[in-house]
């Protein structure tokens, strides 16, 4: 028998699928069972306009089968099948799609989808395999054929014999070389997880023997081994069933059968959206961090499913960087696909979906911290901190559109709260969002600088987490209130000057001269207004503040970056008389008691002092 050779110059193009398109080699399987539904649907839509054809579901499936004897992977369905005119035509030009002629040509409704498009999902099986045999009978025809090839030295066509219709593709496995490993294609568990993993959710039975181990009947000690026919997949997803006939219980197993975690999930999203682009989803946000969130290991995505089969493990342009913790799937009929599925041809319906989903989780995340505040907080625990880096990151829209979530601990309610609920609080002088940044809620309720605010009974936000005041400033305002650092050289505050106080002016030859002793590391001395019982602190000038400074210089680059440090003096405290003093009458002193005050107050900070030695020296000459 004449061997025909591939047309189209299709051996170029089939080495090239062999060899370059598909990452996975383990999608071949993926492809065969896709087209295998193809050919069942195909039946199906023939009832819809005939007759004299019936269907009845439960008389057709696919079935894999394995021959580790022979090295054989068989794939069969009860499909329409091909004639020798088809198996030529569609198997002998390699991209011609059977199934897209077909749809083309048939109104599809009912709910029913042809799953294949481009016609080279079959020749990924030579990914895996050294010869690929497809043996077919037409729906309707008494005649089989039996299609041969070993790859791009072409293809042979002759009669052959099947009972009944449908298709059986059997694919020889290659044998293993020093570079790859070919026996897992034939390993049942290996199989099985391959179907579970892309077409779990095929509408047809997917049918295999499984072997397992058991004891034999009416014995407490022997066993047998066995085989038994079982279907693998689900058939029918959870997203295209009723959200009213499923259960809070029904969402938690499959987030649990997905593997998206080992928590229990604190919400379920569950999105059905027929438009522009049409679309299923399951959402998930969950409990917990996964260990390895915050670490470059970690990747972001939802699993992306065209027609019930999966095409993308983690697609991540559907989720933007701050919702990067949510899991879940989406599932469309609308994707435009490339030639391997595995990426997207166009992004227009993707951006699309990813703008609606975004809105989504929005709306959920605003549902549960007005509705079930204690998971929220939870949910805030774990997750609040990458939603302050979208703040950060993020430009344009999204600064507004996060604003509403935040949470930060409150001096007055002693819990957290929003910026909506700090500011529904704020008395009609108040021009400031007041907030202290610090690395617990305990030392910055300790902070010398808090005592003017707290005086006036105003609320302060405070700041643990480092990214929170990057945010913030990026933030800028909120519902036209800036925010304001306790430690900012202006507090926007009006305080009355005691007649008792001259003043700043009242005090310039001793601050200018405390300022000659303290150099360049101050960038001046001054009368504080904001300290009542403290003696000293520091504030900062400019945008950068004193704990940014901390952050950055926690950073392996950070390029010397200071803050713009100015040394604040209480002139009403006991110690500014003893600085008075020093400056009328000993200089020496005066220098001593600048460079305790100053290293005081960079202790209060968290800063480290320059020259520890000399500190605690001269702490021993006072102490004498």
């Amino acid at each position: 028998m004449a061997k025909k050779q591939f047309k189209a110059e299709s051996k170029r193009l089939l080495d090239l699928l062999i060899n370059s398109v598909y990452t996975h080699r383990e999608v071949f399987l993926r492809e065969l069972i896709s087209n295998a539904s193809d050919a069942i649907d195909k039946i199906y839509y023939r009832a819809l306009t005939d007759e004299a054809v019936s269907f009845n579901k439960d008389d057709y499936y696919i079935k894999v089968s394995i021959n580790k004897a022979n090295r054989t992977l068989t794939v069969t369905d009860t499909g329409i099948g091909m004639t020798k005119e088809e198996l030529d035509d569609n198997l002998g030009v390699i991209a011609k799609s059977g199934s897209m002629a077909f749809k083309n040509e048939n109104e599809i409704k009912d709910g029913y989808e042809i799953i294949g498009q481009f016609g080279v999902g079959f020749y990924s099986a030579f990914m895996v395999a050294e010869k690929v045999t497809v043996i077919s009978r037409a729906f309707g025809s008494a005649e089989a054929y039996m299609w041969e090839s070993q790859g791009v030295d072409g293809y042979t066509i002759k009669p052959c014999t099947r009972d009944g219709f449908g298709t059986d593709v059997i694919l020889r496995i290659k044998e293993n070389t020093a570079e790859e490993s070919y026996d897992e294609f034939l390993e049942e568990y290996r199989i099985r997880s391959i179907i579970k993993k892309y077409s779990d959710f095929i509408r047809y039975p997917i049918k295999m023997d499984i072997s397992g181990r058991r004891l034999k009947e009416g014995s407490e000690t022997e066993y047998e081994d066995y085989t038994e026919e079982q279907i693998i997949n689900s058939m029918i997803p959870i997203w295209k069933r009723n959200k009213n006939e499923l259960t809070p219980e029904d969402y938690a197993n499959f987030y649990a059968e997905k593997h998206y975690g080992f928590d229990k999930p604190l919400r379920h999203i569950h999105i059905s959206v027929e438009g522009a682009v049409s679309y299923n989803a399951i959402l998930f946000i969950p409990e917990k961090i996964p260990y390895d969130y915050y670490t470059r290991e970690y990747e972001k995505g939802l699993e992306l499913y065209a027609n019930g089969v999966m095409i993308m493990q983690k697609c991540a342009d559907l989720l933007p960087d701050y919702f990067s913790f949510v899991k879940g799937m989406v599932d469309s009929e609308d994707l435009s696909l490339n030639i391997s599925r595995e990426m997207l041809q166009h992004d227009r319906q993707l951006k699309l979906i990813a703008k609606n989903i975004k809105a989504r989780i929005k709306s959920e995340l605003e549902s549960l911290l007005k509705n079930e505040r204690d998971k929220y907080e939870l949910f805030w625990k774990s997750f609040g901190r990458q939603l302050k880096y979208g703040i950060y990151r993020e430009f344009g829209g999204n600064r507004d559109f996060l604003q509403d979530l935040l949470l930060f601990y409150s001096s007055k309610e002693k819990k957290m709260v929003t910026l909506e609920e700090y500011v529904s609080r704020m008395p009609e002088e108040q021009k400031y969002i007041y907030y202290a940044a610090g690395e617990t809620n305990e030392r910055i309720e300790k902070m010398p600088q808090t005592e003017l605010l707290a005086e006036k009974g105003y609320e302060i936000l405070y700041f643990t987490d480092e990214i929170d005041e990057f945010a913030i400033k990026m933030l800028g305002a909120y519902k036209g209130k800036e925010f304001k650092s306790v430690s900012a050289g202006d507090l926007g505050i009006e305080t009355a000057t005691s007649a008792d106080s001259p003043g700043q002016d009242g005090y310039k030859e001793l601050f200018a001269k405390m300022k000659s002793v303290l150099g360049d590391k101050v960038s001046a001395v001054r009368a504080s207004k904001r300290l009542k019982h403290h003696p000293v602190c520091l504030a900062s000038e400019g945008e950068l503040s004193i704990e940014m400074e901390k952050i950055l210089k926690s950073l392996p680059a950070n390029h010397g970056i200071q803050a713009k440090k100015v040394l604040e003096v209480n002139v009403n405290h006991d110690v500014f008389k003893v600085l008075q003093d020093a400056y009328a009458n000993d200089e020496e002193k005066l220098k001593l008691y600048t460079d305790l005050l100053y290293n005081q107050a960079l202790l209060i900070e968290g800063l480290p002092v320059s020259d520890p030695v000399e500190f605690t020296n001269n702490i021993c000459k006072i102490m004498k």
